[in-house]
């Protein structure tokens, strides 16, 4: 494996990660675990460990059944619900993972951004109101 390709982390995930998803339905469990990193290096066993138990135990199953999920949805909203409803993913997190594999469509959701924008941010379950909430936030962007 190269890892130089992770010395630019952003440029490799949005010029190869987000474009092998959209093309190929498939994304590495090492890929989805540096996007992690990139959100949030100091959560990244957290959300992996997290994501094992939803897969009983396996990273790698997980992530297979993540890619084909998000790759058979329907739209935006129910992307993100897969992440926060069947994967127990934060809108934060969520949203970082959307905003890699379809760039065109999600921006990463942030609690400073919402303070600095004074939108009232509210880090809930996936809802109808959250979904309507993170478009406002994408709206202020």
């Amino acid at each position: 494996m190269d890892y130089t390709k992770f010395y630019h982390l952003e440029r490799y995930l949005l010029e190869e990660v987000g474009p092998r998803l959209r093309s190929s339905g498939d994304i590495d469990p090492i890929d989805l675990f540096m996007i992690f990193v990139w959100k949030s290096n100091r959560a990244k066993t957290r959300v992996r460990d997290n994501l094992k138990r939803r897969a009983n135990g396996s990273f790698s199953e997980a992530t297979s059944k993540i890619a084909r999920a998000l790759s058979y949805a329907k739209n935006q909203k129910e992307r993100l619900g897969i992440l926060m409803r069947d994967w127990g993913l934060r809108l934060p997190m969520a949203s970082a993972i959307l905003t890699i594999l379809y760039p065109e469509d999600f921006t990463v959701y942030d609690v400073r951004v919402c303070q600095m924008l004074q939108i009232d941010c509210k880090d809930a379950s996936f809802s109808d109101s959250c979904w309507q909430e993170y478009e406002r936030y994408k709206e202020a962007l």
